[in-house]
C-alpha cells in the first residue's frame, strides 16, 4: 500500500425524506478532491454505515468511487459483528471496480477476545485477497480492543492486511504497535486531536472527521507533519483544535453534518437512533465555524 497522508471519513448526506442525497455526496467528493485530500473513506463510522441498508451501503460506495474517478484512492468500509455476514458483504465489494482498500472495524457487541478477532480479520483478508485490508481499531464504539500483538500476527498471516486505523486513543498502545510493525505497514490515526502525536511516533497519516469541513487545512496539517514541518503542523492544529473537539460534542457525525449544513454542503439529517444536535449545540458550532472562516462562501439560503 502506497497511500499516506490525510483521508476523509466522508459523511453520507441524506435528503429530508431520509434517502441518500446522491447529488450532495457527489459534490462533496469533488470538493474534497479539489481541496487536495489524499484519499477518501466511504461508509465508515462517520458515513453512518451502521444504519444503511445493504443496497444503500453498496450504492454509496459506488457513488463515491464514480465521483472520485480515480483522482484519489477510495477505501470502502465493510464491518459486521457476524463473520459470515461480513464475508458475504465483502464479496459484494469485489465486484466494485475502483476500490483501493477495504476498511473493517472490530466486531461490535460480541466482545470477541484476541483470537476471535484474529480469525475474523484473517477470514476477511482471505476472502477479498488481493484487495488490501485496513484494520480499524475503535474500542470506544465496538467494546473490543485490537491489541498490538494481534495486529502483528495478522500482518504476518495475511499479505493483504497492510494498514490499521488506530482510534483507541491510547498513545502508548499506538507507539508499541508502530515499533513492532515493519515500516511498510501503514498506521493511521483515527483521532484528529491525536494526529500529530501519532505521526510523531511514526504513523503515516490520519483518517479524519474534521477534514469533511476543512479538507485543505487538515490535509496540510498532516502533510506538514509527515515532512517534518512541525511549525506549520502545530500552527494548523492550534487553529482547528476547537473544531476537532466540537465534532464530538454530540455523537459523530451529528456535529460535522451540522457544520456542513451551515456551509451549504448538505443538510444536517442523521438517521435514528442518532439525532441532530440541539439548538444550543448548533449555535456553538456555528460560532466556531464562523470564527474559522468556514461560513464565508455559503450561498444565500443554503445553510439548512
Amino acid at each position: 500500500m502506497e497511500t499516506t497522508g490525510c483521508g476523509t471519513a466522508i459523511v453520507t448526506p441524506f435528503r429530508a425524506d431520509g434517502a441518500i442525497d446522491e447529488q450532495a455526496l457527489r459534490a462533496l467528493v469533488r470538493w474534497q478532491i479539489d481541496a487536495g485530500i489524499d484519499f477518501l473513506v466511504a461508509c465508515g463510522s462517520t458515513g453512518e454505515a451502521a444504519t444503511l441498508d445493504e443496497d444503500e451501503w453498496l450504492d454509496t460506495i459506488r457513488i463515491v468511487v464514480d465521483a472520485a474517478a480515480r483522482r484519489v484512492p477510495v477505501w470502502a468500509g465493510c464491518t459486521h459483528n457476524s463473520t459470515r455476514t461480513l464475508l458475504r458483504q465483502a464479496m459484494l465489494l469485489r465486484n466494485v471496480e475502483g476500490i483501493d482498500t477495504i476498511l473493517s472495524a472490530n466486531p461490535y457487541y460480541n466482545k470477541p477476545n484476541q483470537e476471535g478477532q484474529f480469525q475474523h480479520f484473517l477470514a476477511l483478508a482471505n476472502a477479498v485477497y488481493p484487495i488490501p485490508v485496513c484494520l480499524y481499531n475503535v474500542p470506544g464504539r465496538t467494546a473490543a480492543n485490537l491489541e498490538p500483538f494481534t495486529v502483528v500476527r495478522l500482518a504476518e498471516a495475511a499479505q493483504n492486511i497492510q494498514a490499521i486505523k488506530e482510534a483507541s486513543g491510547n498513545l502508548i498502545q499506538i507507539a508499541k504497535l508502530i515499533h513492532r510493525l515493519p515500516r511498510s505497514f501503514k498506521v493511521f490515526s483515527g483521532d484528529d486531536s491525536l494526529a500529530l502525536a501519532t505521526i510523531g511516533v511514526g504513523a503515516h497519516g490520519l483518517i479524519s472527521v474534521a477534514s469533511n469541513e476543512a479538507p485543505a487545512e487538515v490535509g496540510e496539517m498532516v502533510r506538514a507533519a509527515l515532512r517534518d514541518d512541525w511549525a506549520t503542523a502545530r500552527a494548523i492544529e492550534s487553529k482547528y483544535a476547537n473544531l476537532f473537539e466540537a465534532n464530538f460534542w454530540d455523537s459523530n457525525p451529528g456535529p460535522v453534518k451540522t457544520v456542513l449544513s451551515l456551509m451549504g454542503k448538505c443538510n444536517a439529517h442523521v438517521r435514528l437512533p442518532l439525532v441532530t444536535p440541539d439548538g444550543g449545540t448548533r449555535t456553538r458550532l456555528e460560532r466556531i465555524a464562523g470564527d474559522l472562516g468556514l461560513l464565508q462562501c455559503v450561498p444565500a439560503g443554503q445553510s439548512e
